[in-house]
């Protein structure tokens, strides 16, 4: 039996809209900037600041486990911003970054947790419970 292209169609819309639903109920990775970052901070949500370089292989290692985390639903409510390292330097200096791959952890306006290069899921999923 022969799929018909309509077929196809159909199930490559299906699957894009199954995919965005998702997405939605996980956490919200939104671009860095102040004011989104302080409006998190007074809503009391839990943040995850995550710097980052494109080129850097642990961040690369990163991304795929802070994705697979955000999407369990104790994490709905996590805010992710991505603090480029190359092109947002006061930025990451304003939160005390000495490298690439670190990420910062906060519940409201209080740090709770910070890493430098790990790429371990489980102290990964630890540094997140404690925005929580």
């Amino acid at each position: 039996m022969a799929f018909s292209r309509r077929f196809f169609v159909t199930a490559a819309v299906a699957a894009t809209f199954a995919f965005a639903g998702l997405k939605a109920a996980s956490a919200i990775e939104t671009a860095y900037s102040d004011a989104a970052f302080k409006a998190a901070q007074a809503a009391g949500q839990p943040i995850l600041i995550e710097i980052h370089a494109g080129w850097c292989p642990t961040c690369k290692a990163q991304k795929p486990i802070i994705d697979k985390l955000a999407a369990e639903p104790k994490f709905k409510d996590l805010k992710i911003f991505r603090v480029d390292f190359d092109d947002m330097k006061p930025v990451v200096k304003a939160f005390g970054a000495q490298m690439q791959s670190t990420l910062i952890t906060f519940k409201g306006t209080t740090e709770t947790g910070r890493s430098v290069g790990d790429t371990k899921e489980a102290s990964i999923a630890a540094l997140l419970d404690k925005s929580l």
